[in-house]
C-alpha cells in the first residue's frame, strides 16, 4: 500500500464536513427506510449469513440505521457483540440480546451512544468474530474507509492483524457515500464490502 503522509489529514477533516453536512438535511422518514433497506441487503450477505458471531454497532443520530439489522442477526441466533468506549477510545466488547439490553451512555461532551448494559468480553473479543460491521463516513473504489477520526476501530483493525485473525470486514453506508477516493494513511486498510440501501459492493480481499 502506498503511505500517506499526515498533510493529507485536511483533505479527510473537508471531506467529513461535507458528509456530515449532508446527512444532517436526512428526515425521520429518510433514516426509517434506508435502515429498513440497509438490514434486508446485509443479510443477503454470505458472510453474515454464515457467520456465527458478528462484531457490530448502534447507529446514533444521522449515521446509516443498524437497529433492524442487529435484531435480525440476533434472531436468527447469530452472538452479536456490540462495542463500549473506553476512555482511551479503544473499544471493548459485549453482548447484544435485544434492545433491553442497551445502556444510553454519555461520553463527555460527545454525542450519547447506545452500549451493551451486559458483561463485558474484553477489547479482545472481536478477535473472535466471523465478520466486523465498521461504522464509516466514505468508502472508495478501493475498499477505503473514511472513519469519524477518533482511532477507536483503527485498534480494532491492528488488533484483529495482531490476533491473525481474518473476518469479513463490511461498512454500512448512504448510496452518496461511495467516492471516488478517500485520503489514506499508512495505517489504514481496505475493508471487504460495502452494503448501501440499493446494493452491495465488494472489494478483492488479500490472499
Amino acid at each position: 500500500m502506498r503511505p500517506i503522509a499526515r498533510p493529507g489529514e485536511p483533505d479527510k477533516r473537508s471531506l467529513r464536513r461535507e458528509i456530515l453536512a449532508v446527512r444532517n438535511r436526512l428526515t425521520a422518514n429518510d433514516l426509517r427506510e434506508t435502515s429498513a433497506a440497509l438490514a434486508g441487503r446485509a443479510l443477503e450477505l454470505p458472510e453474515l449469513g454464515q457467520a456465527g458471531t458478528v462484531a457490530a454497532y448502534v447507529s446514533v443520530g444521522s449515521e446509516p440505521g443498524t437497529r433492524a439489522l442487529l435484531d435480525a442477526l440476533h434472531a436468527r441466533g447469530v452472538r452479536v457483540l456490540l462495542p463500549a468506549l473506553l476512555p482511551d477510545n479503544d473499544l471493548d466488547w459485549g453482548p447484544y440480546e435485544g434492545e433491553g439490553s442497551l445502556a444510553r451512555v454519555q461520553h463527555g461532551g460527545r454525542m450519547a451512544l447506545f452500549e451493551p448494559a451486559g458483561e463485558r468480553l474484553g477489547p479482545d473479543a472481536v478477535t473472535t468474530a466471523d465478520a466486523v460491521l465498521l461504522p464509516g463516513l466514505a468508502v472508495d473504489a478501493r475498499g477505503m474507509r473514511l472513519g469519524r477520526g477518533g482511532g477507536s476501530y483503527d485498534r480494532v483493525l491492528a488488533r484483529l492483524e495482531r490476533a491473525a485473525a481474518h473476518p469479513a470486514l463490511v461498512v454500512l453506508l448512504y448510496d452518496s457515500e461511495v467516492v471516488g477516493h478517500v485520503p489514506e494513511e499508512p495505517h489504514d486498510r481496505p475493508v471487504h464490502a460495502v452494503v448501501t440501501p440499493s446494493g452491495v459492493r465488494r472489494f478483492l480481499r488479500e490472499p
